[in-house]
């Protein structure tokens, strides 16, 4: 079977992404905020917040957030479950980033995924609230939008529930910050991006749509 090349560049180990055939330096050159092969992103009527209750390695949107450790290298929960649907490659990359420290943020291939790019951050532990973790979980939030801000590729991203699993973050917290920080973060950039809030029960579907309901 021959080997996929970059229709750009015909660099060998390319990947099909949406219409096009393109190898990870290639895609990342045209979708990022200095590149000129896409058109810039139109405007949409206004911000849009939605919550979609599921799988968020099945979600057809152009970025998902991982809530990560900080090796990056996979774990439990969401992380695991993101590794194993992107397949191999997304550990590789991981692999050459060094970590990432808690309430930052960082950007990979989505590989097998059916999003294009996967956003590794990483949420604080719950220690009872005194010792930063509502500024490093909105710190989370914002680093991720800001980098999907610079790829003019992105304009739909889809957050997990940071924190709130094995790292004990309230719930109830975790999504009030969740939403007014998303609120915050993008209200410079009207329409820019869809913000989906991706959760996997009723339960957490059902918070997040209440406390939408009430603006917070």
């Amino acid at each position: 079977m021959t080997e996929p090349r970059c229709e750009r560049c015909g660099t060998p180990d390319a990947v099909q992404l949406g219409e096009r055939t393109l190898c990870e330096t290639c895609y990342f050159e045209m979708n990022s905020c200095c590149g000129h092969e896409f058109e810039p992103v139109p405007a949409m009527e206004g911000p849009v917040l939605k919550v979609v209750k599921g799988d968020i390695t099945t979600l057809q949107v152009d970025a998902i957030v991982n809530a990560a450790n900080k090796t990056l290298l996979g774990g439990g929960g969401v992380d695991g479950a993101i590794h194993r649907a992107a397949g191999p490659k997304l550990l590789a990359k991981c692999a050459t980033l060094a970590g990432c420290k808690t309430g930052k943020a960082k950007i990979t291939p989505g590989y097998r995924l059916p999003a294009a790019f996967v956003i590794h951050t990483v949420g604080p532990v719950w220690h009872g609230g005194q010792q930063g973790e509502p500024d490093l979980l909105a710190s989370c939030y914002r680093n991720c939008l800001n980098l999907a801000l610079e790829n003019n590729a992105i304009r739909t991203v889809a957050f997990p529930s940071i924190s709130t699993g094995v790292y004990r973050y309230p719930k109830d917290q975790a999504a009030e910050l969740a939403i007014r920080t998303v609120n915050e973060t993008l209200t410079p950039f009207p329409g820019r991006l869809e913000v989906s809030f991706c959760c996997f029960s009723d339960e957490d579907a059902d918070r997040y749509r209440r406390l939408l309901a009430c603006e917070v």
